[in-house]
């Protein structure tokens, strides 16, 4: 078990001019080739035009957004990134809204709660809450020193957030206070997932992965990931089957919570940064593109755009389409009946 630890932690030179004696007729010819010249440059250059400007600017998805994260709940759709960036739509719906977060913090995860509240968390360690369906949000009491990378929303809507020195915070009054703890170790936590009310998951670097049994209130370090893996992401389906990825498009698999770990033939090379299921069926995404699907004990890529930038998050949009997000305004959706 691990000890708690609460975390406040010019022209210069130039040779003189002759002066030459020009008669009026020369200098007025010269006025006329000169002003015949500066009219024939200013044909040449275009109109300053920014139609196109503000016709991007009023979309709701722009070719500059970095998406970083989605979530849902029974009725909602959010999409975060960063510069504050917060799109929402209704499932019903097909439009997303778009808006900025007062003080644009670099939002790098987002998670949808029992409760139907969401909850997002930026690169500056900060945490916010929506209770309205993503169209307000509240910076909590969160104050750590600690670089956060990951967030969860419990079964009883506690909400959990990981990261550097091996830190797990959370909040079980809705954000107004907060506990650390650490596995006291100098590595980075890179995901939390609880699979039930008791049971919650942490992995992270140097081949990290810790188990609580009792609501994240102790935590075991179990075995190691070989290798001093680095996982980017993880997944566990239940106490026994669990996945973790990360660079060189390593896909590590577990059977038995933990104890031992074999490689996932991925088809890539590029880094994988994370999982969705849906149903039972997994799904996988990473960057230039990538976006997998577990097929057996192998992983096959699914005929999504063709786009070199990187897929960061998915969420279903029922069972027949995928919804994903990525840098540079990647935001689709994935036909599953393929």
């Amino acid at each position: 078990m691990t000890s708690i630890n609460t975390t406040k932690r010019i022209r210069t030179g130039s040779a003189p001019r002759v002066q030459r004696a020009v008669s009026y007729p020369q200098r007025l010819a010269r006025s006329l080739v000169t002003a015949a010249v500066l009219v024939a440059l200013s044909g040449c250059e275009a109109p300053l035009n920014l139609e196109g400007v503000a016709q991007e600017q009023a979309k709701p998805v722009r070719r500059t957004d970095q998406f970083q994260a989605l979530a849902s709940n029974d009725n909602t759709l959010v999409a975060v990134g960063t510069d504050g960036l917060v799109l929402r739509r209704d499932r019903s719906a097909s439009t997303w809204q778009r808006q900025q977060v007062v003080g644009s913090p670099g939002f790098i995860d987002v998670a949808s709660c029992t409760d139907q509240s969401f909850a997002a968390l930026s690169l500056e360690s900060e945490v916010w809450l929506s209770r309205d369906q993503g169209q307000n949000w509240q910076r909590t009491a969160f104050d750590s020193e600690e670089n956060m990378l990951a967030l969860a929303c419990a079964p009883d809507n506690s909400l959990w957030a990981v990261g550097s020195f091996s830190t797990i915070a959370s909040s079980r009054d809705g954000g107004q206070s907060w506990n650390a703890q650490s596995l006291n170790e100098d590595a980075v936590l890179t995901d939390i997932q609880f699979l039930s009310k008791d049971a919650a998951l942490v992995t992270g670097e140097f081949g990290t992965l810790a188990i609580s049994q009792d609501s994240g209130h102790s935590w075991e370090v179990a075995e190691y990931i070989p290798d001093e893996f680095y996982p980017q992401g993880g997944y566990f389906r239940d106490r026994h089957n669990g996945w973790v990825a990360g660079l060189n498009g390593t896909i590590l698999h577990t059977a038995d919570g933990g104890r031992s770990w074999q490689s996932q033939p991925t088809g890539t090379e590029s880094p994988l940064y994370g999982f969705h299921a849906s149903g039972q069926r997994l799904f996988a995404f990473g960057d230039h593109g990538t976006l997998l699907e577990l097929n057996g004990q192998r992983w096959a890529a699914l005929d999504a755009p063709k786009i070199p930038v990187y897929l960061r998050d998915a969420e279903s949009l029922g069972d027949n389409q995928l919804l994903v997000a990525g840098g540079w305004g990647a935001l689709f959706t994935v036909d599953l009946n393929q």
